[in-house]
């Protein structure tokens, strides 16, 4: 009975948060920038993945310069950066209380001379056209993030990731809508006018922060900024992962938000993906599943029509993607009580 009323109150939590999608924001279009337009891409180690972001960056007429920060790549990262054009900054010591990508995006802030700064990482295949879309959505807000096109290329990564991205959906509603009760945001592209970052004291928000882009979010927004999630589906792909077992391992590192969200936050988030993603998939393999179980599952599979777009190849394994809903839910349990601090050869304190 208490199992049933449990589960009852999450499916009213999802509808709830669901239902927000009435007043999402408008997609971001290509366009001409009207300021002049910096993009930083932080890199360590990232040169098999960086030329395509690089080569489509150097065909954007709207993009000033383009500067990598190369934190001190063990392979030929800056090489690379420098050979398609990027001027490479190369990156200083780690200071106290800092983690790695934080740290280079503060130094690309300071050596950028364009009034907007595009951040964007290594993996990001930018189209022309999304700066000044960038640009142009900073007139209505203080700090823009926004959400890609995945690039999944393997059938288990078609599977799993999906699944997360529902999960994400389950626990705050769509992202890009005015004022969302929990600000989330998405650090593979963000844009700000450097100057007012600069004197805001650049990315000190985020300096300790493994999941540095919600913590960097919500850190403004508690001081007033105005943080906007916009979808830039059509003018950003992004290619993640290579495997399953990476977007397990990689995706899950950051998944319940370790160090920002609250611990009274992360155990309802827990629940709500346990008992309205998790179980109803659970008690239908067992072939006894309950009236309110097949209505989640209906508005399960309803979700993936709107997840659709946010994949550049779907196939079989993204419409069965719900079945792995429970390991979604085991990634994020383990991502709360375990937080992972070590990423590319750092371990962090």
């Amino acid at each position: 009975m208490l199992l049933s009323a449990m589960q009852a109150a999450a499916a009213a939590a999802v509808l709830a948060r669901l239902a927000r999608g009435r007043d999402r924001l408008p997609p971001l279009a290509a366009s001409a920038p009207r300021r002049s337009v910096s993009v930083v891409v932080p890199a360590r180690d990232e040169e098999a993945r960086i030329a395509p972001c690089l080569e489509a960056l150097r065909g954007d007429p709207g993009v000033k310069e383009v500067i990598v920060v190369d934190d001190r790549s063990r392979d030929g990262t800056a090489a690379l950066a420098r050979s398609l054009g990027a001027r490479v900054v190369d990156g200083a010591e780690l200071p106290a209380g800092w983690v790695g990508k934080p740290w280079a995006l503060q130094q690309g802030l300071e050596a950028a001379t364009g009034e907007v700064v595009v951040s964007l990482d290594a993996d990001a295949r930018p189209r022309a056209g999304l700066a000044g879309a960038l640009d142009a959505a900073l007139g209505d807000a203080d700090w823009v993030t926004c959400g890609p096109r995945f690039v999944c290329d393997t059938a288990g990564e078609r599977w799993l990731h999906p699944s997360m991205l529902a999960g994400l959906v389950y626990r705050f509603g769509p992202s890009d809508v005015p004022h969302p009760p929990r600000v989330v945001a998405n650090g593979q592209c963000t844009a700000v006018v450097r100057d007012r970052l600069l004197a805001a004291g650049g990315y000190r928000r985020a300096a300790g922060h493994m999941t540095d882009d919600a913590a960097q979010a919500r850190g403004l927004a508690g001081e007033g900024w105005r943080v906007a999630f916009r979808d830039a589906s059509a003018l950003l792909e992004v290619k993640m992962h290579d495997s399953a077992a990476e977007v397990w391992r990689e995706w899950g590192r950051s998944l319940a938000l370790p160090g920002v969200e609250s611990r009274p936050w992360q155990l309802a988030d827990l629940a709500v993906v346990w008992l309205a993603m998790a179980l109803p998939v659970l008690r239908m393999a067992t072939l006894r599943p309950g009236r309110l179980d097949l209505a989640l599952l209906g508005v399960r599979v309803a979700l993936l029509a709107g997840l659709r777009g946010s994949y550049a190849r779907r196939g079989p394994a993204f419409w069965l993607s719900p079945l792995a809903d429970p390991a979604t839910a085991a990634c994020l349990t383990l991502g709360a009580l375990r937080p992972r601090r070590e990423w590319r050869g750092r371990t962090y304190s």
